[in-house]
């Protein structure tokens, strides 16, 4: 009886022994296959337009916590070398429009791991005695980036100057332009208003609106009056014209960042060629501030600054009439050269 229990048990530790060698030997083949195999899908997240290999975007969002740091200028010249970062010319300029939402255009698209700002306007192509310093002063201006990132600037005055195209057309003939447009009267008034705040600060006096936006001799819209040509957009594209090619240039529609804003970013993502990173959990309305706030990740929230968002001084109904007739051809030539229509009266 015994020696058959123990015949039995031989039998079955024969068996496991054997499924266990097999199991191991499966192990090691499949391994060997595995290591020879192509992954079936490549790392996801890398852009790009000239078929170079990319730094995955998931990587650069680790480094912005880094970046953030050298960025307060307390980086060593062998920091910088050994983590790789350059001072970079922008890949795309916001040029304009002033009182458009350039500086929410420009928060916003730093939400993009692949995006990094210029901090303050640098105005180097609109302002002769900083052109004069020469590129490399204006390359210094620029924040510290990994080689496959985009930095990005935003100065409003670009728009408007007249000298700005040429210049920026020696440096980057191939440059991503973006113009941020809100509806004509509204921004005239909002750029008044801030003009109006600044003067209030001072203590000084400042006309009311309607008498600088009209001429009291003729009673027309007063052309000479700047916030009234700022707004008068296709006179100023039709300059960049000259040098750029309609394809260059992206419109955003500034009255809908301000209600909608992920759809207009999206189209902005598109245009850079970069993969779609933003989304509606970047944004969150502020109830407080009556606008959206940014939210980088669980911890960092920002919101624009309290200047933004000023509420506007009544104006005369009729003289807000006769300016939307006055830009009304204006726009219409506007929508028709940027294949773009918003919905202004």
């Amino acid at each position: 009886m015994l020696f058959k229990q123990q015949a039995l048990l031989r039998q079955k530790l024969l068996v496991l022994g054997s499924l266990a060698i097999g199991s191991l030997l499966y192990l090691v083949a499949r391994v060997g296959s595995l290591d020879r195999l192509q992954p079936l899908c490549p790392i996801d997240g890398r852009f790009g337009t000239h078929g170079q290999e990319e730094i995955p975007l998931r990587a650069l969002q680790f480094k912005r916590g880094l970046l953030h740091e050298f960025r307060k200028g307390n980086a060593t010249k062998e920091q910088i070398r050994l983590h790789n970062l350059v001072q970079q010319l922008p890949k795309a300029i916001i040029i304009g429009v002033r009182k458009g939402g350039t500086r929410a255009l420009l928060e916003m698209l730093n939400l993009h791991p692949a995006v990094v700002k210029a901090s303050q306007e640098i105005h180097f192509f609109d302002n002769d005695e900083n052109y004069a310093k020469g590129i490399e002063w204006y390359r210094k201006k620029m924040p510290f980036s990994y080689p496959h990132q985009i930095t990005i600037e935003k100065s409003p005055a670009y728009f408007i100057t007249e000298e700005v195209p040429e210049r920026i057309y020696k440096m980057n003939s191939s440059i991503k332009l973006l113009i941020i447009v809100r509806e004509p009267t509204t921004r005239a008034i909002s750029d008044y208003t801030q003009v109006l705040e600044g003067k209030e600060r001072k203590n000084k006096t400042y006309y009311k609106f309607e008498k600088l936006a009209i001429d009291p001799n003729t009673c027309e819209v007063n052309t000479k009056y700047k916030a009234v040509r700022t707004s008068i957009y296709t006179k100023h594209l039709e300059r960049w014209l000259k040098y750029f090619p309609i394809e260059q240039f992206h419109i955003v529609d500034g009255d809908r960042l301000i209600t909608e804003p992920l759809p207009e970013l999206q189209l902005v993502e598109k245009f850079l060629n970069l993969p779609p990173r933003i989304s509606q959990y970047n944004l969150y309305f502020n109830a407080t501030r009556g606008f959206y706030c940014l939210r980088f990740n669980i911890v960092f929230n920002k919101c624009l600054a309290g200047s933004k968002g000023r509420i506007h001084p009544e104006v005369d109904t009729s003289v807000i009439t006769k300016l939307r007739k006055f830009f009304h051809p204006f726009n219409q030539k506007f929508y028709q050269i940027t294949g773009r229509t918003f919905n202004w009266p």
